[in-house]
């Protein structure tokens, strides 16, 4: 079930942050599996604002949750995270659905992230499920700050992409 993230709901959305983070050693990828996730004060101001939800398993436990902040007009991804424990059901997709819909039912045309290019569960999977890469002359200007703020922090240590899809469907 796919619901608006309590303030109980935090300190666990942490965990599945730092659990799902440890996939990223196995790319070598140290620092991104060592890096704090959203403080709670940071993931609060998500959960007041509506604008986190989790997945919750059927004993109301989050398994998984998305974070979306409004970037140049657009329903922007900041998080999307799943337990490992709970990967590869489709959570992720589910969760990412309830975020363009969100989008659309506040006037967005664009769902955005930016993610890892080579990441198998990053670019790759965003584009099985209609993410295409933006090419930076094309980014508006607050995108343009968190790519930059991106590679302050390091992150373009491995490729990183901005991506977008409709908050429509094709065919809707």
């Amino acid at each position: 079930m796919i619901r608006l993230a309590r303030v109980e709901d935090l300190p666990l959305l942490q965990d599945i942050e730092r659990a799902a983070g440890e996939a990223f050693r196995g790319l070598g990828m140290d620092s991104v599996a060592d890096d704090d996730p959203a403080s709670l004060d940071e993931l609060q101001v998500y959960a007041a604002a509506s604008r986190a939800w989790v997945y919750a398993d059927g004993l109301d436990f989050p398994v998984a949750y998305v974070l979306v902040d409004v970037v140049d007009g657009n329903a922007h991804v900041e998080q999307v995270t799943v337990h490992p424990d709970s990967a590869r059901q489709g959570l992720g997709r589910e969760l990412l659905h309830a975020a363009r819909i969100w989008g659309r039912g506040h006037g967005m045309q664009r769902q955005t992230l930016s993610t890892f290019r080579d990441v198998p569960w990053n670019a790759p999977y965003y584009r099985r499920l209609g993410f295409e890469e933006l090419d930076a002359g094309t980014w508006g200007p607050q995108l343009t700050r968190l790519m930059e703020h991106e590679a302050e922090l390091g992150l373009t240590r491995w490729p990183r992409v901005a991506m977008w899809r409709p908050t429509a469907p094709p065919g809707h």
